[in-house]
């Protein structure tokens, strides 16, 4: 026996459902699209301001880089600039060592050439001077300091008044005086008990004793020069000056 089925017509409340349904999940989708939308937004806008802050940094490393690379280049010229001073101090002290002896040996020949004043003190001063120019654990420039300074107080003495008692060496004899240098123009002596006076010949190369006869000059010149009296003009005995053709 045959039997028939009949296909009926959804009824319309079974397609609006569906349709709502179908809108429900489209609304979903669309929510979960906007929603991974956002989030892709959220990130692109954090990885921008990133890029932003490391280009700004990377702007900053390179302005920083150029300061450094301008530094570096200034430090590499001072060290140039420092070693070719170096390089011109060593040839300069290896200039100055021998002109320092020369000045020694000059300063030698002064001090024995000139008047026989405060004699011991200066020798010391030139023994010390040798020791000085000899010791290897000195500077050149503090060997060529003590030498100027022995200089300079040999030219005081050139422009200076002085009295002080000392030894006079004579025949093979010493005894006690009092000596008036004025400057490199003469130099006299009294004895302690003043009978006796004399000066230094240094044409001669010797003392002239003159008995009592600048007494009354040597008590003047040495109130002057112990600034026991005013100053004032006092007469000395002066060797006559040598001709060119003597």
């Amino acid at each position: 026996m045959a039997i028939l089925v009949l296909s009926l017509p959804a009824s319309p409340a079974t397609s609006i459902d569906r349709t709502l349904n179908l809108q429900a999940q489209s609304l979903q989708e669309g929510a979960q699209s906007q929603a991974k939308i956002d989030k892709l937004a959220d990130q692109t806008e954090v990885l921008a301001a990133k890029y932003k802050n490391d280009l700004a940094e990377l702007n900053n490393l390179r302005t920083y880089n150029e300061e450094v690379e301008k530094l570096v280049s200034a430090q590499r010229q001072q060290v140039s600039s420092l070693a070719q001073q170096l390089k011109d101090i060593d040839d300069t002290e290896q200039q100055i060592e021998p002109l320092v002896r020369r000045m020694l040996v000059s300063l030698k020949a002064l001090v024995n050439a000139d008047m026989p004043f405060l004699t011991e003190e200066r020798q010391r001063r030139l023994q010390k001077l040798d020791a000085a120019v000899a010791d290897p654990s000195l500077s050149v420039s503090e060997k060529f300091r003590q030498v100027m300074l022995a200089y300079q107080i040999e030219v005081d003495y050139g422009r200076t008044i002085s009295a002080y008692r000392g030894e006079l060496a004579e025949n093979g004899n010493k005894r006690a005086v009092d000596y008036l240098r004025i400057g490199r123009i003469a130099l006299m002596y009294r004895s302690l008990d003043g009978q006796e006076t004399g000066y230094w010949d240094d044409r001669q190369r010797r003392w002239i004793a003159t008995g009592d006869k600048y007494r009354r000059l040597l008590e003047e010149g040495l109130h002057i020069a112990r600034r026991e009296g005013a100053p004032d003009l006092i007469d000395v005995p002066v060797p006559a000056p040598v001709s060119a053709h003597e």
